[in-house]
């Protein structure tokens, strides 16, 4: 089967590289720099398995910046590109979809196409009479960055919006890619996937929201966060999985999901919804004043990723304590070796990790790294489980 996969970020990518073990893929990118890379067998993404499979396994992939020659014998094409929520508008951006579908109304109005970018519940529904005659189909991906691909081969659910033998083709795809044999597969209306999708993720973002205010009530009293945590997670109804406590939910989707189903929640009496989104602003305000009480001349913000083998700005948690931090005037200094700038928001990165430590009153970092185990006492983190 001949696939097209439209978008080269962690969801595309790692669904180019799956379905191409079986089947033709061609993957398109506007950036020529990330269809170079992908054409040497090179990924433009930290994920690790993404990297070991272009390496090493036998794929039927190339890449291409023209989308006519990815999409005019394409039988199925997933749409992977980029959507972001709009807070002044209050809604969901997704333009750059539409115009990956004005494409392929132009090229190919055959294939089969599935949506695998998140986008607001009754998009399906309604984008489907812009493109009368367009077979698309939303199917939620389930993704963590840098593990993306491990997660496509190992996938908790495969669900696909829509009850047909198109859809059988989606879920046969993402199923016959993937190692497991037992998946769990579950058809549903497109309305209904949509809503799976930011319900899924508004849930992780409600269990991170929960911790880390837990911990900042042990924080504001100076209680032992870690034994009331794994006091807590011994009730077998509640369990020890996401409970380390973090400066906060940042990345690609929780951010952007959570506020795009809160808006969702418009004419729909709620309250919980409302206090997760809320919580995560809660959060880095207590934090930062944290912070600031210990009155540090220059903080040292060690890594904007949002994560371990992610080389992901986007919304990252840091960046709230960051701004907040210099919003009351004090100088902060970056260490982040992905970032390709000499400054981020005006402060000034620092290339060597030892004039960074040296120069640092404070180090502010999400998460515990080995390398900072001999500044421990300048360290401030709210990672309690990292190194377990």
């Amino acid at each position: 089967m001949k696939i097209a996969v439209a978008g080269t970020g962690y969801v595309g990518l790692s669904i180019a590289v799956l379905a191409s073990q079986k089947h033709e893929v061609i993957a398109v990118d506007i950036l020529q720099e990330k269809v170079d890379l992908i054409n040497k067998k090179l990924s433009p993404i930290e994920d690790h398995e993404i990297s070991d499979f272009l390496a090493n396994k036998k794929l039927n992939l190339r890449a291409t910046t023209n989308p006519e020659e990815a999409y005019k014998n394409a039988e199925v094409i997933f749409v992977a590109g980029p959507t972001d929520y709009n807070s002044e508008g209050n809604f969901f951006d997704t333009s750059v979809i539409e115009k990956i579908f004005d494409d392929i109304a132009k090229y190919n109005k055959n294939a089969i196409v599935c949506i695998k970018s998140t986008v607001p519940v009754d998009y399906t529904i309604n984008i489907k009479k812009k493109y009368p005659g367009m077979k698309l189909i939303f199917s939620p991906e389930f993704l963590r960055e840098g593990k993306a691909l491990y997660d496509n081969l190992h996938p908790s659910r495969i669900i696909v919006g829509e009850q047909s033998k198109d859809a059988e083709v989606i879920a046969n795809i993402l199923k016959e890619g993937s190692l497991d044999a037992d998946t769990p597969v579950l058809f549903t209306s497109s309305t209904e996937a949509e809503a799976i999708k930011l319900f899924s993720n508004t849930y992780l973002a409600l269990r991170v929201a929960y911790f880390n205010e837990l911990d900042s009530y042990a924080l504001k009293y100076h209680l032992d966060t870690r034994q009331i945590i794994e006091g807590v997670g011994l009730d077998p109804r509640i369990g020890s999985h996401y409970n380390n406590p973090s400066f906060g939910f940042g990345g690609y989707c929780l951010p952007k999901d959570t506020k795009q189903l809160l808006a969702n929640y418009e004419h729909v009496p709620n309250n919980i919804i409302r206090a997760i989104v809320d919580s995560n602003s809660t959060r880095k305000d207590f934090l930062a004043d944290q912070i600031l009480a210990k009155k540090p001349k220059k903080v040292g913000i060690y890594r904007l990723v949002m994560k371990e083998g992610s080389d992901n700005f986007r919304a990252s948690s840091i960046q709230g304590i960051m701004k907040r931090i210099k919003a009351k005037g004090i100088e902060c200094i970056v260490f982040e070796p992905a970032l390709k700038e000499d400054h981020f928001f005006g402060s000034r990165k620092v290339t060597s990790l030892e004039e960074f430590k040296r120069e640092s009153d404070i180090i502010v970092t999400n998460r515990h790294h080995n390398e900072l185990d001999d500044v421990k006492d300048k360290v401030f983190t709210r990672d309690l489980f990292t190194r377990d």
